[in-house]
């Protein structure tokens, strides 16, 4: 039987999709009128400055993102072509290779993010109070150890 969502749990999950909506296209396009990045670029950009060595395996960096492994390689492919990243060749694997983050693509993260930060400050922290700010990372946090506890139950099973 289903559990319908009740109007309470409606309103929020109701406002919450129309936030994560408008919050994205107003990212995307403070990013892309600022500095010419998409926020996947950023994305990706983050991710990769987020490491010792600016540097990951293709297939760990989709997870992280959680992008199809297909996306990120078009979306790398471009990346690549504006000297954004480049991909070398895993030593330990001749069939894996790495997404490096280039000085260029370093460059670029480093022009955006203050705008990119300043933005999210405007529009989100400057809002809440201290405390809902707590709430929200006490929320995203459930929210991702579920989603984390659940992942291989929505996970197609391999044919045999």
């Amino acid at each position: 039987m289903t559990r319908w969502l009740d109007d309470h749990e409606q309103r929020a999950w109701r406002g919450y999709l129309a936030m994560h909506a408008k919050l994205s296209a107003r990212l995307s396009r403070q990013l892309q009128t600022e500095s010419g990045l998409s926020l996947p670029d950023f994305e990706v950009l983050v991710q990769l400055t987020d490491q010792p060595e600016p540097r990951m395996r293709i297939g760990r960096l989709a997870a992280a993102l959680q992008w199809e492994k297909s996306r990120l390689s078009h979306h790398l492919a471009r990346m690549q072509k504006r000297g954004l990243v480049c991909r070398e060749d895993c030593p330990s694997d001749a069939r894996g290779s790495f997404v490096v983050l280039t000085d260029r693509g370093r460059e670029a993260i480093e022009r955006a993010a203050p705008g990119h930060v300043a933005t999210v400050r405007d529009l989100v922290f400057d809002q809440l109070t201290p405390e809902q700010v707590s709430a929200l990372a006490s929320i995203a946090e459930s929210v991702q150890e579920r989603l984390d506890a659940t992942e291989n139950d929505t996970q197609p099973t391999p044919s045999a």
